[in-house]
């Protein structure tokens, strides 16, 4: 009878460690409990400054919905598929007749120099409207990947491990959305309700 007890208490007890580590079950992993955390409790998105691929500086939020991306620019897989998806999530969202800004945002500014930030421009169609590719100031980065949750851990070969999603920032300056970055039906869904 104790020995069963102990089983219990000791079920009981991991269970409860399971529901607090998962947020209720609602997510399994870091990427899961981020998108759970933000849907639930949007985060005011800090004034920083961007300069654009153009030269020209921009503020992150402008009092519209805006999606934006983080990637670097010299990554060889996974910003290069999500730099095609994010064109394609462009193409959808203008078919749809949603036109809103759209950002790549360099996480690695030091070494993304504005040729940099053109030429994966130039590969993926950014034009500037209504997608433009820029980086933060290096001062700025640290709060900017903090506020979006951003993972980025050097890979020991120049480049980097990060998490990659479309990130939803909505007309009042708030980070209220993450998405797969080939989820566009539900992207546009979530812009139509933020404008």
């Amino acid at each position: 009878m104790r020995s069963a007890l102990y089983t219990l208490s000791a079920a009981v007890l991991g269970c409860a460690a399971l529901w607090q580590a998962t947020d209720g079950l609602r997510a399994i992993t870091a990427e899961g409990a981020r998108r759970v955390a933000i849907a639930h409790s949007p985060e005011p998105v800090p004034a920083i400054t961007l300069e654009t691929m153009s030269g020209d500086k921009r503020q992150l939020t402008q009092g519209t919905p805006t999606l934006i991306e983080f990637i670097y620019t010299t990554c060889p897989t996974i910003c290069q598929a999500s730099g095609g998806d994010f064109a394609e999530l462009r193409d959808h969202l203008q078919a749809s007749g949603l036109d809103v800004p759209m950002i790549s945002v360099s996480f690695d500014p030091e070494r993304d120099d504005l040729d940099a930030l053109r030429n994966y421009a130039d590969l993926h169609s950014a034009t500037g409207q209504p997608w433009t590719i820029a980086r933060p100031q290096i001062a700025d980065l640290p709060e900017l990947l903090d506020t979006f949750r951003v993972t980025v851990i050097p890979d020991n070969w120049g480049g980097y491990e990060h998490n990659i999603a479309v990130l939803l920032i909505n007309s009042d300056g708030k980070f209220t959305g993450v998405f797969d970055t080939r989820a566009f039906d539900d992207i546009a869904q979530a812009v139509e309700q933020a404008l």
